[in-house]
């Protein structure tokens, strides 16, 4: 059948186009993560204490937004396309960054994470398209090269953050703004849409947009649902580190915006290897199921390094382990995929995307808690680590339950549900 107009076949370029999508949107996140902390330290008058409490209420608040919108984003996908989703989110998250360059007040700086939570949907429909332009036999290497992507960016964004942070702390913020308008310029010229209007869902449906109308479709199938536990102890655990890195390695290292910016550089830099380079490969030779065990296993030491390391350099050998954890999520995201229809894979990312809401929500404040609890009381229990302690304790969790739900899928598994 020949594609819709506004539509593209399958193709290696498709994909190109939408990873670079996702590298300069990722970058334009990443350039400000090592100095927000910071400026939230700045306003507390450098209370870490406070500071920590008030980026854990940030991190509930951005997560609040994307638990909502995401399932609507999604649905909208599914019904009008990915293309145009992706073009406005990226246009509302460029102004926000302006907005937050600007901010005056901590309570400005507030609206504007609001504002990004619910302008951030191109990395759930990033997802969705993917799912469009991947045969489902090489959907894990697709999403681990997503995952990539997303790596990508962070090696290149913290590092310039951390540089321009230096000089300024709302400059990386007018850096990033530049970014994400420009990655909507860039996508109004070159993105192809990857969903044909026959494939469209024929109404945009409030039961199937609200977040728990999404997440019903996560339990439409036992492995499903398993999966989707295991995913969300995943996404749990990994607010730890976005959550936590900047002030911890702030207060046990001493580490400055620029050692940041270069540490986190360094995350990305083990990301884009396992993601881009070693997911594809090691499915292939293990299968989905054993990646994942692979990847959880090494996640799990890495959080352990993280919590025990006594001095900075000890702390970057935890790294590469929780680089290795990056074989986890695409290969989950690929068995998850084969089981809905091509109508359904916005939805199903929305619902992903709705998880990592709820695990947003709860994850800042669970860990800026626990570091904040630990470190108020040096004299009865002064240990730092916590937070990747409960962290690894998570992954651990994960871990079992994969043993049981993530079995291998055969091709023909992929259309036990025809969607639409």
């Amino acid at each position: 059948m020949s594609p819709q107009p506004g539509t593209r076949p399958p193709s290696q370029a498709a994909f190109r186009f939408i990873f670079v999508t996702v590298v300069l949107d990722m970058l334009s996140v990443g350039i400000m993560v090592p100095v927000l902390p910071k400026l939230v330290l700045q306003f507390e008058g450098g209370v870490v204490a406070d500071a920590l409490r008030i980026v854990g209420l940030f991190g509930l608040v951005w997560a609040g937004m994307q638990f909502v919108f995401s399932p609507v984003m999604g649905a909208l996908s599914d019904r009008f396309g990915r293309r145009p989703v992706i073009l406005l989110s990226n246009l509302g998250l460029g102004l926000d960054y302006v907005l937050m360059a600007v901010a005056p007040t901590l309570g400005w700086l507030f609206v504007g994470r609001v504002i990004a939570g619910i302008t951030s949907a191109s990395f759930s429909t990033a997802g969705a398209y993917i799912a469009d332009v991947s045969p489902p036999e090489e959907r894990a290497k697709k999403f681990g090269m997503l995952g990539a992507a997303f790596g990508l960016g962070f090696t290149i964004g913290p590092a310039v953050g951390g540089l321009l942070g230096q000089y300024d702390l709302r400059l990386p913020f007018w850096g990033a703004a530049v970014l994400s308008l420009a990655n909507a310029a860039y996508g109004f010229f070159i993105l192809p849409e990857s969903l044909p209007r026959e494939k469209r869902t024929p109404r945009f449906s409030l039961t199937r947009a609200n977040p728990l109308g999404s997440l019903r479709l996560l339990g439409s199938h036992g492995q499903l649902l398993g999966l989707a536990a295991t995913a969300f102890l995943y996404y749990l655990a990994h607010e730890a580190l976005p959550s936590v890195w900047v002030l911890y390695t702030d207060y046990r290292y001493g580490w400055d915006a620029d050692q940041v910016g270069w540490s986190l550089a360094a995350v990305g830099v083990a990301s884009s290897i396992v993601s881009g380079g070693l997911v594809g490969p090691v499915v292939k030779r293990l299968g989905e199921r054993r990646a994942i065990l692979t990847g959880l296993t090494s996640g799990s030491l890495g959080f352990l390094v993280y919590a025990l390391a006594p001095v900075g350099w000890i702390f970057m050998l935890g790294i590469p382990l929780v680089g290795l954890w990056g074989l986890t999520a695409p290969s989950m995201q690929a068995l998850m995929s084969r089981r809905v229809g091509p109508s359904e894979q916005g939805q199903l990312q929305g619902a992903l995307s709705s998880m990592r809401g709820i695990s947003g929500m709860i994850g800042p404040l669970l860990f800026t808690q626990v570091f904040a609890w630990a470190i108020d009381r040096p004299e009865e229990l002064h240990l730092p680590g916590m937070p990747y302690f409960v962290g690894g304790g998570l992954v651990l969790l994960a871990l079992l339950l994969a043993f049981r739900v993530a079995r291998p899928v055969g091709p023909a598994e992929g259309e036990l549900r025809p969607g639409g």
